[in-house]
Order: C-alpha cells, then sequence, then structure tokens
C-alpha cells in the first residue's frame, strides 16, 4: 500500500473478533517496526511487551473495561526504561515518551498495513496495569493497543476530521 494512502485510510478501530489470531510472522513483521524506529542518541530503550495468553489477557484486560478491549486477542504494551533513554544536558528533558510514541506509531501503521486494527489508549488504570505485569521502578508504561482483526461486516467510519493544511502550516 502506498505510505500516503496508510496514512489517509488509518484510524483507531474499537472493534475486535476475539476468535481470530494473528499469525506469528505478521505479528513480528509489525513488532519489528517498533524494534526499527528512530530514538534519540540510538538509546532503545523501550521493551514491547504483547500480551496473548489467556491468564495475562484477563489481568491487562482489568486496566480497561470497554468491551471492544475485551475482545482483543492481542494488547501490546510499550514500555521505557528512563534509566536508558537519553536526556538533554541544559535542562534535563528525558526523551523517552519521544522514542516511545516514534515506536508506538510505528507499530500502529504496520498493523494497519497489514490489515489489522490498533487503537492508542492512554486512559487505563496504571497501577492496575503495571500491577498485572509487574513494572519494574525504573520503567513506564507509554500507551497500550489491541491489535487484531475486526469482526466480519466490520467498516471504518473513513471521516477524518482534520484541520485543513493551510491552517497548521506556516511558512517563514
Amino acid at each position: 500500500m502506498d505510505f500516503y494512502d496508510l496514512i489517509k485510510k488509518r484510524e483507531s478501530v474499537r472493534d475486535y473478533d476475539s476468535n481470530r489470531k494473528i499469525d506469528d510472522s505478521v505479528l513480528s513483521r509489525i513488532l519489528n517496526t517498533g524494534r526499527l524506529a528512530p530514538s534519540a542518541s540510538n538509546r532503545q530503550p523501550w521493551t514491547f511487551l504483547l500480551v496473548s495468553s489467556k491468564e495475562k489477557l484477563e489481568k491487562v484486560r482489568a486496566c480497561y473495561q470497554k468491551s471492544w478491549f475485551q475482545q482483543a486477542p492481542h494488547i501490546l504494551i510499550i514500555i521505557g526504561d528512563k534509566t536508558k533513554s537519553w536526556v538533554r544536558s541544559y535542562d534535563g528533558y528525558n526523551s523517552i515518551e519521544t522514542d516511545l510514541a516514534i515506536a508506538m506509531d510505528h507499530v500502529i501503521l504496520a498493523a494497519e498495513n497489514e490489515g489489522i486494527g490498533a487503537c492508542w489508549i492512554e486512559d487505563y488504570d496504571f497501577k492496575m496495569l503495571s500491577d498485572a505485569i509487574n513494572l519494574k521502578e525504573s520503567e513506564v508504561i507509554f500507551s497500550i493497543t489491541p491489535i487484531g482483526y475486526q469482526n466480519e461486516g466490520y467498516r471504518k467510519h473513513g471521516n477524518k476530521i482534520r484541520k485543513p493544511l493551510e491552517e497548521i502550516v506556516k511558512i517563514i
């Protein structure tokens, strides 16, 4: 698929077929795009935690109560280690969120390219999720996304509402 068409087509998916698993080779291709994402000073301060087992899915799903989330066959949690990320010397800015956002965006676009839905989620119960995955003190959960095929008959909305380019771009 053409990259520009992919960007136009991608939207947050809130419909998952819990019985349709994703082939391991497809999951590997998707996750590899996150691995290949750029990071500040090439530190790669991330871990991609793919939750697929029934037992772990049950614990992780509890952190976000939307019914469509409960149906996802896989949940990806992007974790960063603040002790491994680049820190800017003059103000202490830690690049962890920027690095992890780039990796998550790569993964979500790759999923779309494979015909697989994803939905970037930030509104989860942090304590519940961190307990479920045994998060270390130096780690942060940046974001989570369900990953899966949609139920038969699902149709995308196809109505991205965005500001016009002229409103957001200034050429100086």
